[in-house]
């Protein structure tokens, strides 16, 4: 039996910040959970959530319990892909919004267009355009 990602969660030492950053940048929904430094994050229209299936997933942001990653670092933990329709205006954007390169976009025979950016935070997050199958 296999088993399917149903969730993510961000950890930010600056909270509000990082909201910002996602809000802005791919127009994701935070909702803060109760008193917790805990919010829940919507991702659009046609995420799996507890009333229905779908193609993509929801998750949550978390108050940092440490020193965030340093640029350079090696990555430690997973890494979210998310699909967008332009990696190369997303990721300037990204930039603008006071994200970091982590890798510039290029293109990959067989995958798509791929970029990965370092949020305000330090975390790590890449962006795709798969490539459409040929018909």
């Amino acid at each position: 039996m296999s088993h399917l990602v149903i969730h993510f969660e961000i950890h930010a030492s600056e909270p509000e910040k990082v909201i910002a950053f996602y809000s802005e940048l791919l127009g994701w929904n935070f909702t803060r959970f109760g008193e917790m430094t805990y919010w829940t994050i919507e991702t659009g229209e046609g995420s799996v959530t507890t009333e229905a299936t779908g193609y993509g997933i929801n998750g949550g942001l978390t108050q940092r319990r440490g020193p965030r990653p340093a640029s350079g670092d090696p990555v430690n933990g997973a890494v979210l892909v998310v699909a967008v329709g332009d990696v190369d205006g997303i990721f300037a954007r990204g930039i603008e919004l006071g994200g970091a390169e982590a890798m510039a976009p290029n293109t990959t025979p067989g995958v798509g267009r791929l970029a990965y950016l370092r949020d305000p935070d330090g975390n790590v997050f890449g962006l795709i355009s798969p490539e459409m199958p040929v018909v």
